[in-house]
């Protein structure tokens, strides 16, 4: 096994100096083709690799970026994050994601510890308890420290940052709409509390769309659930005690549990009642019957907000400019299955 060498073992080696060894790795000009063949095949026969530490602080980058997702158990989460890492890596740059669970301490926690030092910059999701606390002070204190951020799906208004989003008013707009094209009229909507930003714009699109279609909004065909949801007594109930013959889901999860729930008080999907939810997961292809659904784009959406942070990280930029922040917009799609496809 070749041992370990540095650049200051090169030049030792070869008696020239440390600064002749760098710009020979680099094939510098200044170097003369004969001293550059030498070091260039020391460094070679002693497998020599470049100090990305020391690199790094030199140039003050590590090559890291810091990934905090609320959590992992949704597709969708795993797909912006696959996005992230695809485009990072070629541009070589590594990822360290980290978990809030939800959770405002754990967000707190995993940027103060990611910042000190660890990464060039932030791509993140808040999480539901940091929505609800309406509480940004720790993500206004890393942009003042002039750490680039950019912040995807679930942002806010209150940090001038880079974002990436879809347009999830439209995209429930243009949902709800489809169901009232195949007839249905009482069309529930299956959703969180309103601290959830993208919750509460799917349920203005939601709005919107019954209206623009002369449909009565009714609040009682408005069900909101908790967004880890883990007990379903107020769906049944919902089921039991409500009519209606379509659901607008805010999330897959969301949907596929209501699809199994109608089916369990003997309601036939999509003939007694229809159902659309939001990610192109796992569940949406594999339920029974498959899952109508809005693909997020959810590669897509980390490729964005990567190349909206190497960017940052690469170039000059003065953090205070408004100018510099821009909000991308990635395209959706419905993808029609089963849940409201009659065969």
């Amino acid at each position: 096994m070749k041992r370990k060498i540095t650049l200051k073992h090169i030049a030792r080696e070869l008696d020239v100096s440390i600064s002749t060894v760098s710009k020979a790795l680099k094939n510098s000009e200044e170097i003369s083709q004969d001293t550059k063949d030498k070091v260039q095949a020391f460094a070679r026969l002693y497998n020599y690799k470049p100090n990305n530490i020391a690199i790094s602080l030199k140039n003050k980058r590590t090559k890291n970026i810091g990934v905090i997702v609320p959590d992992i158990v949704h597709h969708f989460f795993t797909t912006v994050f696959r996005g992230i890492e695809k485009y990072a890596n070629a541009k070589g740059y590594n990822v360290i994601v980290c978990v809030s669970d939800e959770s405002f301490d754990k967000e707190v926690i995993n940027m103060e510890m990611l910042a000190n030092g660890s990464i060039d910059g932030f791509i993140m999701a808040l999480s539901a308890e940091t929505q609800r606390r309406n509480d940004f002070n720790h993500l206004r204190e890393v942009t003042e420290q002039g750490i680039p951020l950019v912040l995807f799906d679930r942002v806010t208004d209150e940090i001038r940052c880079d974002k990436v989003i879809i347009d999830d008013s439209r995209a429930a707009m243009e949902a709800t709409e489809r169901l009232i094209r195949s007839g249905r009229k009482r069309i529930a909507l299956f959703t969180t509390e309103t601290y959830l930003n993208v919750s509460a714009k799917r349920e203005a699109g939601y709005r919107q769309a019954l209206e623009a279609h002369g449909l009565p909004v009714l609040e009682e065909l408005i069900l909101r659930l908790p967004y880890q949801f883990e007990e379903e007594s107020s769906s049944l109930r919902f089921f039991r005690e409500q009519d209606f013959d379509a659901v607008l889901c805010v999330n897959e999860i969301f949907a596929v549990r209501a699809i199994r729930l109608a089916q369990q008080l003997g309601r036939r999907v999509p003939q007694d009642v229809s159902f659309v939810g939001f990610t192109d997961g796992l569940l949406s292809r594999y339920s029974s019957p498959s899952l109508t659904t809005v693909d997020q784009q959810g590669e897509l959406m980390g490729q964005a907000a990567a190349e909206l942070l190497i960017s940052k990280v690469e170039m000059e930029y003065d953090e205070n400019d408004a100018r510099n922040y821009q909000t991308r917009i990635i395209p959706t799609a419905l993808i029609e299955r089963e849940s409201t496809v009659l065969s």
